[in-house]
């Protein structure tokens, strides 16, 4: 910053000379001119050797007073060829007799010496030029004054340099120390803020922040997925060890141990499966056939299969669709209907006595919901229910699915253009609602 405003100040500074000599030149030779012009009115005669002391002395006082570097007169013949001698400094051939004699004024610069000569005849009609000289000044003192001010310049702009370098580069040394920290796996690290909020560096803090609460956030539900996911593989791989124990020593009946270790496989099957699907869809590796569906059809084929499972847990299963008109959806029939599968998993899970399947129009959009009458979801469990690896606050009555359903749920609906929510239900249990776009048929009708 300071090599800028000097080299700003020295292009400004020479540029300025210059302008202020060039500006000088011009004020020199018009004043000349003009002098020499009045004076050359006052001769009346030409100077000789023989001039008297007093006629020097007025000479050198009109030369003291108008600040001249020489004066003369210059007489010259009718070809142009001067008879007295000329100032220094100035040449014959500067003087442009021609010009002279037609009365015109003749004026220059040569170097720092600035000379204009006025055309004059004596009262004896002798011809002559009043040639004045005078050294340009360029200007000393506003250079001097130039160099102060740049001075004063550079002191300043040397300060807030400093007091902006100390600004700028505090949060930046914080924010790269953050950041290695960060990636040496310390997530509990923030970079401060100091209050502001209306400065880029703030929102770099901020996002770092963010960032670093985001990945602290995501290791806690890594870990906890992890600790999750243990022990649903280990608890039905514990019965089915027990009971393959029990039938080699003969201790348990073949048939009450074989159905065991068939439940806890499909168990085992289902988890490994939700697993591998979350996977895919984390990938996009997988295709939708996203076409116009009745939602209708869907809901209720999928609902009819969940009958013996619901009737089994004591749990009463309603569907709820339009009875004269069909609801047509922008779906994929098949991933639909894995996303009804998944909430009505979810529901048996924590239903006390009831689940309702039911589908709707609203607002331009197609809904369908599946509500339990279950302990409901807490208000900060809301944000997070189809967050991947997250487990609610609310108990779980029995285990149907895998519980990665919802987080399934999430990526299909998304893939499919809709979105889905999780809300308390007005009957005080919980209620999730997905959003389709409608198909083509739906908006021609």
């Amino acid at each position: 910053m300071v090599a800028v405003v000097a080299g700003a100040l020295l292009v400004a500074g020479f540029g300025s000379l210059v302008l202020i000599r060039a500006q000088s030149r011009r004020d020199t030779v018009r004043d000349l001119r003009k002098q020499a012009q009045g004076i050359a009115q006052l001769v009346d005669d030409i100077p000789t050797r023989n001039t008297t002391a007093a006629a020097v002395l007025r000479q050198r006082v009109l030369q003291r007073i108008l600040k001249l570097t020489d004066q003369a007169v210059v007489r010259y013949t009718p070809a142009g060829r001067a008879l007295d001698p000329v100032p220094s400094g100035v040449s014959a051939s500067d003087l442009q007799f021609g010009k002279l004699q037609q009365g015109q004024t003749v004026s220059g610069v040569n170097g720092s010496l600035a000379f204009a000569a006025a055309p004059g005849t004596t009262a004896r009609g002798v011809p002559f030029a009043l040639v004045l000289t005078r050294n340009v000044r360029i200007g000393g003192g506003a250079a001097l004054w130039l160099l102060v001010a740049g001075g004063a310049a550079l002191i300043v702009a040397a300060v807030v340099a400093a007091n902006l370098g100390r600004r700028l580069t505090k949060p930046l040394r914080e924010a790269e120390q953050a950041t290695r920290r960060i990636a040496a796996g310390d997530l509990a690290t923030r970079v401060p803020t100091g209050g502001a909020t209306d400065d880029e560096l703030a929102a770099l803090s901020r996002s770092i922040n963010a960032m670093a609460a985001s990945l602290e956030r995501s290791k806690g539900l890594e870990r906890q997925f992890l600790l999750s996911v243990s022990h649903d593989l280990r608890t039905p791989l514990t019965s089915i060890r027990g009971y393959a124990e029990a039938l080699a020593e003969h201790k348990a009946k073949p048939g009450q141990a074989a159905a065991v270790i068939l439940s806890e496989a499909r168990r085992l099957e289902r988890l490994v499966g939700d697993l591998l699907e979350l996977a895919k869809l984390d990938a996009r590796r997988f295709s939708l056939d996203v076409r116009a569906t009745d939602v209708c059809e869907v809901i209720n084929e999928t609902a009819d299969g969940f009958r013996p499972a619901a009737q089994a847990a004591g749990v009463r299963l309603t569907v709820h669709t339009p009875a004269r008109a069909a609801l047509v959806a922008e779906a994929d029939p098949d991933r639909l209907a894995q996303v009804v599968a998944n909430l009505v998993e979810n529901a048996l899970d924590f239903a006390a006595g009831r689940i309702s399947v039911g589908t709707g129009r609203a607002a331009g959009v197609v809904e369908l919901w599946v509500e339990d009458d279950g302990p409901g979801i807490e208000p900060d469990d809301i944000p997070h229910v189809f967050d991947r690896f997250y487990t609610v606050s609310r108990a779980a009555k029995r285990h149907v699915g895998s519980g990665l359903g919802l987080a399934i749920v999430h990526e299909l609906v998304d893939a499919m253009g809709g979105t889905v929510r999780a809300e308390s239900s007005a009957k005080g249990g919980a209620r999730l609602v997905v959003t389709l776009r409608p198909g083509a048929e739906a908006d021609a009708a």
